[in-house]
C-alpha cells in the first residue's frame, strides 16, 4: 500500500500493515494534524524521501525486508535533517535507547495515545524546523541562488538580511506548515505571506488575508464561521465565514495578537478539528486551510503577559520567518525609493527622473519607523508636490532636520517640546501644504485621513 496526499506534506507513515497506516491516518486527521503519505513497504522509504523530502517519519519497528532500526540508520546516513519516531509493540528498553542512539527523536509504545502522539508530533516538527531555520542562518544566502527568483518582484530587496528571508519562504512554501511572519509595521508581512502561498500546492486556491483586531464577540463567529438563514436578526440568508471561504488555500491572519484572548479559545479548536459548526447549524463542516499569521509583536512577551494562548501559538508557529526593518537594511532603501518614484510619477503623469542627490542622502540618514510603508508615503508625497523632473522632498518630510535632532548635545527642559505639541505642529505644517486638503495631509504624514480629521479635532486645529 501507497498513499501520497494530493497537497504536499510533511510527515510520512511507515507500517506492513495497511490497515494500521489507515488507522493512524484518521486519527491524524481527526486530530487536526495533515494528511500523513502512507506507505507499508519500507524498501520504498527513501525513495519516496528522495522525491517528497518529508520532514518527519513514523517508523514501526518490526517489518519484512527492512525493520524500522535499519531503515533509520540509513534515513539519518542520507536525510540526517529528518526527524522519525518509532513505534512498536514491544516494551523493551534496550530497543529504546538502540532507537534514540541511531537518531531517533521518540519512541512510542502500541496502542498509540492519540494525544500523546500529537503532542510528541508537533514537538518533532518543530524541531525539524529550527535546525533548517539554524542551518539557513549557518550558510550565507544570495539572491542568486533562489529557485525562484521571479516570484519575489514585488519586494524590492538588494540587502543579504533580505535574501535569507527569501530561502526561508521557498522553503516553508513547499510544505503544508502553518508560519507566523513577524516584523515591524510596514515591513511587507502580507507581501511575503502572498508569495509563500504562491509558492505553494495551494497556489491556484484562495489567499483570504483578515486583520484580526477588527473582530470581536459575535461578529468574529458570523464572520469566521459563517452562519444559516435565520440565526439572528439580520441573517436573512445562509452565509459561509471565512474558514470556509479559503478552503483549499491560505487564511492569512494579520494581527493575530489582536485577538481577543476568548476568541483565542474558538480559533484554536477550529485549528486542531479542522471542522466547524455555522453560527445556527448542528451540521458540521470541515475544512482544509493552511493558516500564516503575522505580528509587529514579541509573541512570547504576551504569552508570558497573559495576553495570548500558547497552545494556539505552537499550532500556529510551525514554522517562523522574521522581516528586519528597512533601517537595518540600508542598501534596500534606494532601490525601493526609485521603484515607488516610477510608480507615483506614472500615477501623477509626471516626467521624473530621478532622486536628488540631497534627497538620497537624506533616506539613507532617516531611520524609517514605518519601514516600508513610510518611504512609500513619502516618496509619493514628493511626487505630488515635485514640479521639477529631479525629485526633492516634500516640505513635510524635512528628513534632514529629523535625522539633526540626535546630534543635538543639549536641550533644556523649558525648550524640550512635548510630544503633543512636535505632534500638533507637524499637523499643521502638512494641512497647510496641502492647502486644507485632509487626503492630501494624510498620505503626506503616512496615516489613513480618519486619523488626521481625529488629530484636527483634539487639537482644535
Amino acid at each position: 500500500m501507497e498513499s501520497i496526499p494530493e497537497h504536499n506534506t510533511s510527515i510520512l507513515i511507515v507500517d506492513d500493515e495497511p490497515g494500521i497506516l489507515l488507522s493512524m491516518k484518521a486519527a491524524m486527521l481527526s486530530s487536526g494534524m495533515p494528511e500523513p503519505a502512507l506507505a507499508s513497504d519500507s524498501r520504498r522509504v527513501l525513495g519516496l524521501l528522495k522525491k517528497h523530502r518529508f520532514s518527519l517519519v513514523l517508523l514501526d519497528l518490526i517489518m519484512p525486508n527492512k525493520n524500522g532500526l535499519e531503515l533509520l540508520q540509513e534515513i539519518k546516513e542520507d536525510y540526517p535533517e529528518t526527524e522519525c519516531i518509532i513505534i512498536t509493540g514491544i516494551d523493551e528498553a534496550s530497543s529504546a535507547v538502540q532507537a534514540i542512539k541511531f537518531g531517533a527523536y521518540d519512541y512510542i509504545v502500541k496502542p498509540v495515545n492519540i494525544e500523546k502522539l500529537t503532542i510528541i508530533i508537533d514537538r518533532a516538527l518543530e524541531r525539524y524546523s529550527l535546525k533548517r531555520g539554524l542551518s539557513l542562518f549557518e550558510t550565507k544566502q544570495s539572491f542568486s541562488n533562489l529557485n525562484r527568483p521571479d516570484a519575489f518582484n514585488s519586494m524590492i530587496a538588494e540587502d543579504e538580511s533580505m535574501a535569507l528571508v527569501f530561502h526561508q519562504a521557498e522553503a516553508v512554501a513547499l510544505s503544508d506548515y502553518s508560519v507566523v511572519i513577524s516584523g515591524e509595521s510596514g515591513t511587507g508581512k502580507e507581501v511575503l505571506a502572498r508569495i509563500i502561498h504562491m509558492l505553494s500546492a495551494r497556489a491556484d486556491s484562495t489567499f483570504l488575508a483578515v486583520n484580526m483586531g477588527a473582530f470581536t464577540g459575535g461578529l468574529f463567529e458570523s464572520e469566521f464561521f459563517g452562519h444559516t438563514k435565520g440565526a439572528y436578526t439580520n441573517a436573512v440568508s445562509d452565509k459561509s465565514g471565512f474558514f470556509e471561504e479559503a478552503d483549499g488555500g491560505t487564511l492569512f491572519l494579520d494581527e493575530i495578537t489582536e485577538l481577543e484572548l476568548p476568541l483565542q479559545g474558538k480559533l484554536l479548536r477550529v485549528i486542531q478539528e479542522k471542522e466547524l459548526y455555522r453560527l445556527g447549524s448542528a451540521k458540521a463542516r470541515n475544512f482544509d486551510v493552511r493558516f500564516i499569521s503575522a505580528t509587529n509583536k514579541d509573541i512570547n512577551e504576551e504569552i508570558k503577559n497573559g495576553k495570548f494562548r500558547a497552545d494556539l501559538f505552537y499550532r500556529l508557529n510551525m514554522y517562523h520567518i522574521k522581516i528586519p526593518p528597512l533601517r537595518s537594511r540600508k542598501k534596500d532603501i534606494l532601490p525601493i525609493a526609485r521603484h515607488f518614484m516610477k510608480k507615483y510619477a506614472l500615477i501623477n503623469k509626471k516626467k521624473i527622473r530621478s532622486l536628488s542627490k540631497k534627497f538620497e542622502k537624506q533616506l539613507l540618514q532617516y531611520n524609517f519607523p514605518g519601514n516600508v510603508r513610510e518611504l512609500e508615503n513619502i516618496i509619493a508625497s514628493s511626487i505630488l508636490m515635485a514640479k521639477d523632473k529631479i525629485l526633492e522632498p516634500a516640505s513635510a518630510f524635512n528628513l534632514e532636520k529629523f535625522q539633526s535632532d540626535k546630534d543635538d548635545d543639549f536641550i533644556s527642559e523649558s525648550d524640550f517640546p512635548t510630544l503633543e505639541d512636535v505632534e500638533k505642529n507637524h499637523i499643521k505644517k502638512a494641512m497647510d501644504k496641502a492647502e486644507g486638503d485632509r487626503q492630501i495631509a494624510a498620505m503626506m504624514l503616512g496615516v489613513n485621513a480618519s486619523t488626521v480629521y481625529r488629530k484636527l479635532k483634539k487639537y482644535n486645529l
